[in-house]
C-alpha cells in the first residue's frame, strides 16, 4: 500500500497535503454487506489519486512559468519602450543636426557660387584690362616705330641742310667776310670799274625791302617767288591758300604725287600733309605670305602707285591702318622729295631753322628742283 509518502530515490515531488475529508461512520454490516467489486472501485479511486498528483504539479509549474514569462514580457517590452524612446529623441536630434548641417551646406554653396562668380568676372575683367592695355602699348609701339622713321627722316634731311657753322669749318657761304677778295667781290666805295660795279652790284627786292647779293655759282633769284616767301616767312603756316605754299603745290608737290592710281595718290598726299606716312624696307627677295599678304596690296613685283612692274624694296602705310603698298624705287624718289619739302617747312614754322631769308630760300629751291627732278624721273639709284 502507498504510505502517501514517497521515497527518496523515487524522484518524485513532494506530496500534496491531505484534504481532510467527513467520513461518516459505517456500521459493520453495511461495511460486510459491501462487495469485493467495491473494494476494487476504492482501491482504483486511489491508484487514480496517485497519478494525479505529478500532473498537478506539472501544471502548476507550467502557471508559474507562464506568469514568470508574462512579467519577463511585460518588463522587456517596458524596456524596449524605454529604448525606442531613447532612440526616437536621439534620431530627432540626429534629424535637427541633420537639417542645421544641410543648411549650413547650402549657404556654403551659394556663398561658393558667388565667390566662383566674382572670380570670373575678375578674371574675365583683369583679361580684358589686359588686352586693352596691350593693344595700346602696341599702338604706341607703332607710333614710335613710325616716329622713330619720321625722326631718321628728318635727321638725314637736316644733313643735307646748313644751318650753322662750327670754328673749325665755317661756313663761308654763311660768312661772306671769310672770303677771298677776288671770290667776295668789290666793296662799296672802292669800285674801280663801273661796268664790273654795275654787274655785281646788290639787286634790291621791291617787294620785300630785301638786298640780294649776286650768287657765286650763277644762280640768280626771281624776285617774284623771293617775295611770296618773304611773305610766308613772316607767318609761317601749313595753308595752302598762301600764295607761296599755293605755287609750290600747283607747279611741285601736284605733278610728283601724281600717279596712276588717283585714289591711291589723293590718300598718299593727305597723309604727307599730315605727317603720318610711314615708308618701310621690305625683307629682300622675301614674297609676303600668310597675314602679310593679306594685308599689303599689290606685290614686291609690281608698284601700287604706278602699276609698273617693278622690284618694290619699300612699302608704305597710310596713318594707323595695317594695309602696306608696295612701291617701286621711282615712286618712293617722289614721295620721299615732298617729305623732304614739307619736313623743311615745317622746321622754318616751328622756329628750327636759324638763317637769313636767302639761305632758306635757296634751300627751299634746292628741295622744289628734288621734286621737279624725281617727277622726270631722276633720282638715286639707292632709293
Amino acid at each position: 500500500m502507498w504510505s502517501g509518502q514517497p521515497h527518496p530515490d523515487e524522484g518524485h515531488p513532494p506530496p500534496l497535503e491531505a484534504v481532510p475529508v467527513s467520513w461518516k461512520s459505517v456500521g459493520p454490516c453495511q461495511s460486510c454487506r459491501e462487495s469485493p467489486g467495491a473494494l476494487a472501485e476504492t482501491s482504483a479511486g486511489e491508484g487514480t489519486q496517485d497519478e494525479e498528483g505529478p500532473a498537478a504539479v506539472a501544471q502548476l509549474d507550467v502557471s508559474r512559468l507562464r506568469s514568470s514569462s508574462m512579467e519577463i514580457r511585460e518588463k522587456g517590452s517596458e524596456f524596449l519602450k524605454e529604448e525606442l524612446h531613447k532612440a526616437q529623441k536621439e534620431l530627432k536630434l540626429k534629424d535637427e543636426e541633420c537639417e542645421r548641417l544641410s543648411k549650413v551646406r547650402e549657404q556654403l554653396e551659394r556663398e561658393l557660387e558667388e565667390l566662383t562668380a566674382s572670380l570670373f568676372e575678375e578674371a574675365h575683367k583683369m583679361v580684358r584690362e589686359a588686352n586693352t592695355k596691350q593693344a595700346a602699348s602696341e599702338k604706341q609701339l607703332k607710333e614710335a616705330w613710325g616716329k622713330i622713321d619720321m625722326l631718321q627722316a628728318e635727321v638725314t634731311a637736316l644733313k643735307t641742310l646748313v644751318i650753322t657753322s662750327t670754328p673749325a669749318s665755317p661756313n663761308r657761304e654763311l660768312h661772306p667776310q671769310l672770303l677771298s677778295p677776288t671770290k667776295a667781290g668789290p666793296r662799296k666805295g672802292h669800285l674801280r670799274h663801273k661796268s664790273t660795279s654795275s654787274a655785281l652790284c646788290p639787286i634790291a627786292c621791291p617787294a620785300a625791302g630785301h638786298i640780294l647779293t649776286p650768287d657765286k655759282e650763277g644762280r640768280e633769284v626771281d624776285t617774284t617767288l623771293f617775295a611770296e616767301f618773304q611773305a610766308w616767312r613772316a607767318s609761317p603756316t601749313l595753308d595752302k591758300d598762301s600764295p607761296f605754299l599755293g605755287r609750290v603745290y600747283r607747279e611741285d608737290v601736284g605733278p610728283c604725287l601724281d600717279f596712276t592710281a588717283q585714289e591711291l595718290s589723293a590718300l598718299v598726299r593727305a597723309a604727307v600733309e599730315d605727317n603720318t606716312l610711314t615708308i618701310e624696307p621690305v625683307a629682300s627677295h622675301t614674297p609676303p605670305t600668310g597675314k602679310a599678304a593679306a594685308a599689303g596690296y599689290g606685290s614686291t613685283n609690281t608698284c601700287a602707285l604706278s602699276g609698273l612692274a617693278r622690284a618694290c624694296r619699300h612699302r608704305i602705310r597710310l596713318g594707323d591702318s595695317e594695309s602696306h603698298y608696295y612701291i617701286s624705287p621711282s615712286s618712293r624718289a617722289r614721295i620721299t622729295a615732298v617729305c623732304n619739302f614739307f619736313t623743311y617747312i615745317r622746321y622754318i614754322q616751328q622756329g628750327l631753322v636759324r638763317q637769313d631769308a636767302e639761305p632758306m630760300f635757296w634751300e627751299v629751291t634746292r628741295l622744289r628742283k628734288e621734286m621737279s627732278l624725281a617727277k622726270l624721273g631722276f633720282f638715286p639709284q639707292e632709293a
